[in-house]
């Protein structure tokens, strides 16, 4: 049964390696309502845009490491659909692969301050990561800015291929940016508000991974899932 699977692959999942994916597409509309029901929505969502005109939407379950992905072709039709097992969908790593590992832009605006140096750490900070290597954090809420300073990074930065959503302890908004590891992640409070704003040079923000605790925590609950409605 596809529960019992899911609970096995987490029990044994590492952080490190890629996700294991449970091809649904083919399953009747009975069988991935259950499904659906079963796994419930979690904290995390989000979008990833793939090459040809490919969106990857998806949808964490209440267990954390298990996601529901639904692939869609450039007209809106579905042509793949997964659970997937992992950290995060490997979709969404697969999107940021063709960015570039620069930053680019022209001159300074009039009236810029601060945000030549700022894309300069950011341009560094680029070329200096490697994979595995702990995030680097620039906290533009602390950061004394302009607002050509803030327009002129955000119209840099813009265009990258990943939205999530994280409805955590505090909501939280992460963006990737038109440079390879480099993200916006934005921390709300309940009325919409941004708390904290800033800027990581990372592969994944922590922020929306899911991690080994999380996989056996989930494969136990699944379990209980399992023996209780399913047995």
């Amino acid at each position: 049964m596809l529960i019992s699977d899911i609970a096995a692959t987490l029990a044994v999942q590492k952080a490190g390696q890629p996700g294991q994916l449970f091809d649904v597409f083919e399953f009747d509309d009975n069988d991935k309502k259950l499904i659906t029901q079963t796994l419930g929505k979690g904290e995390v969502c989000g979008v990833a845009a793939l090459p040809y005109g490919v969106l990857a939407q998806f949808q964490e379950a209440v267990v954390a490491g298990v996601w529901h992905i639904r692939f869609a072709d450039s007209r809106g039709d579905l042509i793949a659909e997964y659970i997937e097992v992992g950290p995060i969908p490997i979709a969404v790593r697969r999107a940021c692969t063709a960015l570039p590992a620069l930053v680019s832009h022209g001159p300074a605006p009039p009236g810029a301050m601060n945000v030549m140096p700022l894309l300069t750490e950011i341009g560094d900070r680029i070329v200096q990561y490697r994979e595995g290597d702990p995030a680097h954090v620039i906290i533009l809420s602390l950061f004394p800015m302009s607002i050509e300073d803030v327009n002129f990074l955000q119209v840099t930065l813009a265009g990258g291929p990943v939205q999530l959503t994280s409805r955590g302890y505090r909501p939280c908004r992460v963006a990737a940016a038109g440079a390879r590891n480099v993200w916006s992640v934005q921390f709300y409070d309940n009325m919409d508000k941004i708390v904290l704003d800033m800027l990581q040079i990372v592969d994944i923000p922590s922020v929306v991974l899911a991690t080994e605790e999380d996989f056996r925590e989930s494969a136990a609950h699944l379990r209980d899932i399992e023996e209780a409605y399913f047995k």
